[in-house]
């Protein structure tokens, strides 16, 4: 999970009643490919837009490649763009596409350890673990250490760690893959359970089944966020 940081291009404040809780505004990232003399920029974003409002599920939808988990790293500040500003306020939750755990720490230890990094009180990282492992179903894991989970439970781990502190905002790089079918349906509640709080939610996906959860769908093409 990466952190929120600060940059020149971020500005972020306390939850308001008004207004989007994020806003990215024009921004572009390039990279360079190849091997000097003959490296080439490759442009990845083009001036993309985009806005979540508070209590809204808002899916970001592209092909391999288009730059959405670019543009996400963007949003939640573990990247900088080359140009273009974000505006946040509110709690962020970050859960990325590859689960960042640590192999020899148990589910346990990893929510004790991100619980201490979010600032969390104990008893408040527990009753909060304690609700993250009923509501996903794998508590019988929580003395397993994370190179013996299974692909699915290590990603139910990976959601688990961005809602601990139960964010106003969270942002889902791929956050079903590798989910059964039972899971797939307990992660739409949990979404539509935020949704009810008020809180914002803005999941990523390179192909979107089920349109009818979400408030508003956003295609990224040619580098830029087009709403459906």
């Amino acid at each position: 999970m990466a952190s929120v940081g600060q940059s020149a291009t971020v500005e972020s404040g306390a939850a308001s009643g008004q207004g989007p809780v994020l806003t990215a505004h024009g921004i572009d990232k390039s990279y360079r490919r190849g091997i000097w003399p003959a490296r080439r920029r490759r442009q990845v974003l083009r001036g993309a837009d985009l806005t979540l409002g508070r209590g809204e599920v808002v899916g970001l939808v592209g092909e391999n490649g288009s730059g959405k988990s670019t543009l996400m790293k963007i949003l939640v500040g573990a990247l900088t763009p080359d140009s273009g500003t974000v505006a946040r306020s509110g709690r962020l939750g970050y859960c990325p596409q590859e689960p960042v755990v640590y192999e020899r720490l148990t589910c346990d230890e990893h929510f004790e350890l991100f619980g201490r990094a979010y600032g969390m009180a104990p008893a408040e990282e527990l009753r909060s673990r304690r609700a993250i492992y009923a509501a996903l179903g794998f508590d019988r894991y929580a003395g397993t250490r994370a190179d013996q989970l299974s692909g699915g439970t290590l990603a139910k781990l990976n959601l688990g760690l961005a809602l601990l502190p139960e964010p106003d905002v969270l942002l889902l790089d791929e956050p079903y893959a590798g989910f059964d079918w039972d899971t797939y349906l307990r992660f739409w509640d949990l979404v539509a359970q935020r949704r009810d709080a008020g809180h914002s939610v803005l999941i990523i996906s390179h192909f979107v089944a089920d349109e009818q959860r979400f408030d508003r769908i956003v295609d990224l093409r040619d580098g830029k966020a087009v709403p459906r």
